[in-house]
């Protein structure tokens, strides 16, 4: 989409304007950064404490995964975190999906999303937690908040509540299949959520198709029965992330 390139566009101007942010914030400070201009929009990054507002969210995935971000951050599909037009870089916000109530705290680290209408575009992480994976776009009400009480120029691990609240001490997942073409890897995810959780690893030039993690062994191998039952004979066990 033509906005994903404007962010691209973005993120390069935003290493050559602000020598600040072209690493992760080490020293806890907040950066605002300077307005820009995309596709004939100005946007004025602000430190907004009381930011509420509704709007549409998207998502973005596989074809982002390990890209830089606008604050020099790499980019984690699966991790929960945000893109934002203008809130600051680090910061956080509660997103809800008006529709069903569930809600998901997300680390803001990235610029966008710049198509009419939406407001905030989410990591494929945080869409699978909020349960719009699959509908790509959702109304959603985004909140600026403070986790576990920390001040707006305090900045957190890489990891947010919301992350650790959904994470797990196991590390093992199956790996179903792998795909050289990302919307391949894409359907296959599509057709065997029902199994597990689901989602595509990049990995050099593949897309590898996997499933979990999961709690125990057990748990594991019935869910590697269910999904050589339709088909994939290949799939195994993985004891960590590829």
């Amino acid at each position: 989409m033509k906005w994903r390139a404007e962010l691209a566009v973005l993120a390069v101007a935003g290493l050559l304007s602000a020598c600040a942010s072209t690493r992760p914030p080490s020293n806890g400070i907040v950066k605002i950064g300077k307005p820009y201009v995309v596709g004939g929009r100005t946007y004025v990054p602000r430190d907004d404490r009381s930011y509420d507002t509704t709007g549409l969210a998207s998502w973005y995935g596989a074809g982002h995964h390990g890209r830089t971000t606008a604050n020099g951050e790499r980019f984690d599909m699966n991790a929960i975190s945000a893109a934002h037009p203008t809130l600051p870089m680090p910061s956080y916000a509660e997103v809800t999906v008006l529709e069903t109530g569930r809600k998901v705290v997300v680390r803001i680290n990235d610029r966008g999303p710049f198509a009419g209408g939406r407001i905030i575009d989410l990591s494929r992480g945080a869409a699978r937690q909020l349960g719009v994976e699959n509908v790509g776009v959702a109304r959603v009400r985004v909140r600026r908040v403070y986790p576990d009480g920390k001040s707006r120029n305090e900045d957190h691990a890489d990891r947010t509540v919301a992350q650790r609240a959904a994470s797990t001490h196991s590390t093992s997942f199956i790996q179903i299949a792998a795909f050289a073409d990302v919307d391949e890897a894409d359907r296959l995810v599509a057709t065997v959520r029902d199994v597990a959780a689901a989602d595509v690893a990049p990995g050099g030039n593949l897309y590898r198709v996997r499933l979990g993690p999961f709690a125990n062994e057990k748990a594991a191998r019935s869910a590697l029965a269910e999904v050589r039952r339709r088909g994939y004979q290949d799939a195994q066990i993985t004891s960590a992330r590829p």
